[in-house]
């Protein structure tokens, strides 16, 4: 009995049902790839201090760390700025890209969290002048040049929608933070990806609050974060940069 082959798949029936083009959900993959260089694994973003205190000690509160960080701080000031400096690339409107990353910086808890942002902005930028991106090697330069304005750069040069970006930038966040637990906390490397699993089912949740933000709703208060990354600074035994 002769076995009934499948149909070859059309291309186009695959883009669409992927979403995005196969090529740009690829270059995605390679923006968010842990082996980007661009610095992320020296940065725990506050949490090698919240073990120090105390405040986290298990893997249910990393994961309740990291989904506060998701939900009160990149959702509601990442993701947005991200989506407007989209936007102001797009347009090749230079002011709004140059307020909108000021307006960022600006919003930074301390100078630890600040200089963080800013030197996996430049290496993102250095790799993207690499790549052909426009501005990117001015970028690459520039005293100032906040993480998801390279992202937004290389997203929009590569074709990579939006959405997906913000998807990518959330993922790239949490699965950062989620490593740096797995040697802090400390987790085994079966927790950390069982925490990873749980946060990133709260992503697209919070990349969709972030897009839909109006100008006047951007921005986060985040005392405990604040506090965490000023006593880091000062922290006797350091593994990480923030």
């Amino acid at each position: 009995m002769a076995t009934e082959r499948p149909a070859p798949t059309d291309p186009a029936a695959a883009t669409a049902a992927l979403g995005t083009p196969p090529l740009a959900l690829l270059r995605l993959l390679q923006l968010t790839s842990p082996a980007l260089p661009v610095g992320a694994f020296a940065y725990s973003h506050g949490l090698e201090w919240a073990v120090e205190a105390g405040w986290v000690r298990a893997g249910s509160q990393a994961e309740a760390w990291i989904a506060g960080l998701q939900a009160e701080a990149w959702s509601r000031l990442d993701v947005p700025v991200l989506a407007r400096l989209y936007a102001a690339l797009e347009c090749g409107d230079a002011d709004a890209v140059a307020a909108w990353s000021d307006r960022l910086c600006a919003s930074r808890e301390s100078a630890e969290l600040l200089a963080e942002d800013l030197h996996m902005g430049a290496a993102l930028a250095r790799l993207a002048a690499g790549f052909g991106v426009p501005g990117a090697a001015d970028w690459a330069q520039a005293e100032r040049c906040p993480f998801v304005l390279a992202l937004a750069a290389v997203a929009r040069h590569w074709a990579i929608p939006l959405h997906q970006t913000a998807l990518g930038c959330l993922w790239t966040y949490s699965e950062h933070l989620v490593n740096a637990a797995v040697k802090l906390v400390p987790l085994g490397q079966t927790e950390g990806q069982q925490v990873l699993y749980r946060v990133a089912a709260r992503i697209p949740a919070a990349a969709a609050q972030g897009l839909a933000l109006g100008d006047e709703e951007i921005g986060a208060v985040l005392p405990g974060l604040a506090i965490a990354s000023a006593c880091h600074e000062t922290q006797y035994s350091r593994l990480f940069r923030s």
